[in-house]
């Protein structure tokens, strides 16, 4: 019987299916051995880690930017805004490129804007430089917003991406927290300062470049050509993917090679793609026709159907409102911390991060890595039934954890509270940060998983226009109402949005129930021959 989207079964012998189905096909990512598919997970894990940092280091350098170039934070916090412009609509802009050209040819174009934006920022000399630099660099994320996601859905099974997804958001937050924790020290330092954040980031940038380009396999993989091999059985288990690429070719002798993917006669087996090949700068689809223009152009309308999915408004809802809460407390740091009875440097309150980053590796763990366990425990309880919803039980705590913690840090810097109870809200909010993209986004990939690129672009929307809203009123509100207020409002409001996850819990199924067919369709328009 065909499963619903985001329902699955365990194997009678309690091991887990693999989804997708591996094919006897030597250039199947699945089929890559595990140095290989480690080395790709890295690579793009450190390309999210790169453009966290690079996209949160401004503020840090903000006090030097002020007293060289005579500039007002509220001209730092637009510029923000800018940024969460660039990277929501930057990532929908570019999201029909993956299928119609591969994976690689984005990764390159986002770093050569990393590097245009760092070195715009290191030669800023008045406020439009400032925008037009997080312009740059805010575009320069948008691979990381939703392509990183999909680069890595590439390479692990259904079952694995909690895993990866609770690495994907570490590596976010490393990135997020440590960005401005390494800018904290650049500024301060006499030899270098604040421009020397910039020349940095583009220095690291460059240096990517020229790994990704020679370093970063293609990934992109059409499973439905017949060409490129028959899915093994459906009954494999996961100890199987692990296996070597030919030790998988053995276990796949008995499935029948079409005619048209009959094996190499020298060698027996069917020959994958060069070094060449698989570094190629585009990859061209199947369907692409001439340059693919018009379809491009068909991909990006057809991408805005994403928005009437339910779980792509959950999910986008749950990271932006994380985003949101981090534009607060960063401008509290900045606003207050430098001053009595703190009296902070800069590299003072770049420290200040590392709590919040412990907290969101703890969170990540939480999230990510026991996530796994615990949904296949679930589905054991549910007679081998997986169900997407069973992940998000574990949301629950975190909306009591996660406004705690910015409400301690709130009412701490209001009332000029020293260590530990400031840095102990900060460490709570990291833990919120950790867990709700991580749970929500692998919710969203559980319930929908061949929409995943879509989706990851729905929720970058969602996620930086609610950040930029947020970003363009935080100062506004932070000077109407006192530091408690203000985070003992935003507290109830981060409340408000997590228990959004209970109605989800109850009313998920049956909203995949209902959007099942219109998923269907959404996938037979995207992959038709004319798409």
């Amino acid at each position: 019987m065909e499963e619903l989207n985001g329902t699955e079964r365990l194997c009678s012998d309690g091991e887990v299916q693999l989804i997708p189905s591996p094919t006897n096909s030597p250039d199947d990512p699945l089929n890559w051995s595990r140095p290989r598919r480690y080395w790709h997970s890295f690579l793009v894990l450190f390309f999210v880690a790169l453009t966290a940092a690079v996209s949160n280091d401004a503020g840090t350098a903000g006090n030097g930017m002020i007293l060289d170039l005579q500039i007002t934070w509220d001209d730092i916090n637009n510029a923000a805004g800018v940024l969460f412009i660039g990277i929501g609509y930057a990532t929908l802009l570019f999201s029909p490129a993956p299928f119609l050209y591969g994976r690689r040819i984005s990764y390159l174009i986002c770093l050569m804007f990393s590097i245009i934006g760092s070195l715009w920022f290191a030669r800023i000399f008045k406020v439009a430089d400032n925008i037009w630099s997080q312009l740059f660099v805010g575009a320069s994320e948008s691979c990381a917003e939703a392509l990183a996601q999909l680069s890595l859905s590439d390479l692990f099974f259904q079952h694995q991406r909690g895993l990866v997804l609770g690495l994907y958001v570490l590596a976010t937050s490393v990135g997020t927290f440590m960005g401005p924790l390494i800018a904290g020290f650049i500024t301060d330092s006499s030899q270098l300062g604040w421009r020397w954040v910039g020349w940095l980031g583009a220095i690291i940038s460059g240096a990517l470049l020229l790994t990704f380009y020679f370093g970063l396999e293609e990934t992109f993989f059409d499973r439905n050509n017949p060409l490129n091999g028959q899915a093994t059985s459906s009954s494999q288990t996961e100890p199987s993917s692990d296996l070597s690429v030919d030790e998988k070719k053995k276990t796949a002798a008995n499935v029948q090679a079409t005619p048209a993917n009959q094996p190499d006669e020298e060698s027996g087996q069917k020959k994958g793609k060069t070094y060449f090949q698989r570094i190629a700068l585009i990859t061209p689809s199947p369907t692409l026709v001439g340059t693919g223009f018009k379809q491009y152009c068909r991909r990006l309308l057809h991408t805005l159907r994403i928005f009437t999915f339910p779980a792509v408004l959950y999910s986008g809802l749950q990271w932006g409102a994380q985003d949101a809460w981090l534009t607060f407390y960063i401008t509290v740091e900045d606003d207050n911390w430098y001053g009595a009875p703190w009296n902070y440097s800069d590299a003072g309150v770049g420290i200040m991060n590392v709590p919040t980053l412990i907290g969101a590796v703890i969170g990540c763990i939480y999230g990510g890595w026991f996530s796994d366990f615990f949904v296949v425990w679930m589905s054991r309880r549910n007679k081998g039934i997986f169900e997407a919803e069973q992940r998000l039980w574990l949301l629950v705590p975190v909306a009591f954890i996660g406004p705690a913690g910015l409400m301690l840090f709130g009412i701490g810097t209001d009332k000029g509270w020293d260590w530990p109870l400031p840095y102990l809200g900060l460490g709570f909010i990291g833990f919120g940060w950790g867990c709700a993209g991580d749970l929500s986004m692998a919710y969203l990939m559980d319930a929908y998983p061949e929409m995943v690129l879509e989706g990851m672009v729905g929720v970058s929307v969602i996620n930086n226009t609610i950040s930029c809203i947020f970003t363009f009123t935080a100062e506004s509100w932070l000077d109407a109402q006192s530091l408690s207020q203000v985070f003992i409002a935003i507290g109830c409001l981060s409340f408000i949005f997590i228990m959004t996850t209970i109605s989800m819990i109850i009313w998920g199924k049956k909203c995949r129930r209902l959007t099942r067919k219109q998923y269907e369709t959404f996938l037979r328009i995207r992959d038709g021959p004319s798409s």
